[in-house]
């Protein structure tokens, strides 16, 4: 796996912290910093996506394409399926994350709320690297809603 990130701003510009990420599998995005009023040259312009909200982002992506996957290999009816993940970062610097609560919101006919809490429980034990690779800083904690369709 590769991804290439590169600088878009310049330096002359109030958007001195835009950057564009070109990823292996040959697709782009944006990140941009947040504006600094103090200091507008080391801010960006609200353009994008912070880079520690894509990496929440991407680890959302990644355990709910576990549970998807998951249930729909245990031939459960899974027709939606959503994650919403709210975290606590570190006040000083690496401002990692160290809480990270992520509540599934999935909906199917006839699935066991069993079967969801398996599902969750494996991608965050086994399968899901991003959020296994957090955990090394953060307290992750699960809930979900089941919804029948």
């Amino acid at each position: 796996m590769e991804c290439t990130v590169s600088w878009t701003g310049d330096a002359g510009t109030r958007s001195a912290m835009g950057f564009v990420a070109e990823t292996g599998s040959g697709h782009v995005l944006m990140m941009d910093g947040a504006p600094d009023a103090a200091k507008p040259e080391n801010g960006g312009q609200n353009l994008a996506a912070r880079p520690m909200e894509t990496v929440l982002a991407g680890t959302g992506g990644c355990t709910a394409y576990d549970v998807v996957l998951i249930l729909k290999r245990g031939r459960h009816r899974v027709e939606r399926c959503s994650v919403k993940l709210t975290s606590e970062r570190a006040e000083k610097d690496p401002k990692v994350f160290t809480r990270i609560h992520m509540h599934f919101t999935v909906a199917g006919k006839g699935i066991p709320a069993s079967a969801v809490e398996r599902a969750i429980a494996l991608s965050h034990e086994t399968y899901c690297s991003a959020s296994i690779m957090l955990a090394k800083t953060a307290e992750i904690t699960t809930s979900f809603e089941l919804i029948e369709t």
